[in-house]
């Protein structure tokens, strides 16, 4: 079998059905690949979605697991996978036409550990047909992850690459179970431990836009938690750097982007922190842990991956600590007066 594909689910009966049908339409055979939809303990119709597309494809698989999150659901699809190539795929999320099949052949033939493409945001509008299909594909440029990383901006999610089922399995690395931000660690890990990936300008997956997404959602237990989900991730990247190898041709580069992403953590948290109920007194301490990593001050965080007025107007009043209580409890102010 030369690819597995994962979706892990929770209330994602409005969504599966499509996500699914763009996977049974991708010109491949049924003994070339399987789909694991993995239902975290939905409580609408996912899980009835789910074993009504298993019943009547043998290449389907359901697993119906009790709710431990994201991270928990995806690392149960891939210890069940038997594919060459694993791909997970969020279920409110869906692929143009045709194009798994281009990317499965660039993979295998360039045996690759990674190979990532191209993705569209969508709202309401479909995009069911990729853009450049029937166009000429850039040759690929086949290079270690740290050089990678070195030479192009790269997205946290999960999503946009398929991976060497064997080589993640070598890794020993996994999603991180109980916390947000567990595909922007899982993604960095792996690519600075790919010796063979590249990028197909293939326009591909398409990231359905949700007002009701879990990134969006804006319960203060939630809200709170992504804060310092945002921290931890902050913390394990520091440990990620320090494995770069100092001797590697593209380490600098590599370890400056890395950086910028570190930071770009800590720039969230605190956009977050500005909308939320944390008590400010709270934030001392977390910049205090920040300095100690070299996340903070945001010396690292503008540059080519993050820019703009916005941006910078923020990085001003987050590197002066006497500015940020009175911002936020300002902003805070404000924002309640608005609701």
């Amino acid at each position: 079998m030369r690819l597995s594909i994962v979706i892990p689910c929770y209330n994602m009966e409005l969504y599966l059905q499509e996500c699914v049908d763009s996977l049974l339409d991708q010109e491949l055979s049924t003994s070339d690949y399987e789909i694991i939809i993995v239902n975290d303990e939905s409580k609408d119709n996912t899980l009835k979605i789910a074993k009504d597309y298993s019943d009547q494809h043998t290449h389907i698989k359901v697993i119906d697991k009790k709710n431990a999150g994201v991270g928990a659901a995806r690392n149960s699809g891939f210890d069940l996978a038997k594919g060459d190539y694993i791909y997970f795929l969020d279920p409110d999320d869906y692929l143009a036409k045709n194009t798994l099949s281009v990317l499965l052949n660039l993979a295998i033939e360039s045996n690759l550990d990674i190979l990532t493409f191209k993705t569209k945001s969508v709202v309401e509008k479909r995009y069911p047909v990729s853009a450049n299909l029937d166009g000429e594909l850039e040759s690929l440029v086949i290079e270690d992850g740290i050089s990678y990383l070195a030479h192009r901006k790269h997205q946290n999610e999960i999503w946009w690459y398929l991976i060497k089922r064997d080589f993640i399995k070598n890794t020993g690395i996994r999603f991180i179970e109980g916390k947000w931000m567990e595909d922007a660690i899982l993604t960095a890990q792996l690519f600075c431990q790919a010796k063979r990936m590249a990028h197909a300008n293939l326009d591909t997956h398409r990231y359905r836009i949700l007002p009701t997404s879990a990134m969006r959602n804006k319960s203060p237990e939630h809200y709170n938690k992504v804060i310092y989900d945002n921290a931890n991730a902050a913390h394990v990247f520091d440990k990620l750097i320090a494995t770069i190898p100092s001797n590697h041709p593209n380490a600098a580069a590599c370890i400056k982007r890395l950086k910028t992403r570190q930071q770009s953590f800590v720039f969230f948290l605190m956009v977050r922190l500005m909308k939320s109920d944390i008590s400010v007194s709270e934030i001392p301490a977390m910049l205090s842990d920040f300095e100690k990593i070299d996340a903070y001050p945001l010396k690292k965080f503008i540059g080519e991956d993050y820019h703009g007025i916005g941006y910078s107007c923020l990085v001003f009043v987050f590197n002066r600590k006497p500015l940020i209580n009175p911002f936020i409890k300002m902003f805070r102010s404000f924002y309640t007066l608005t609701q």
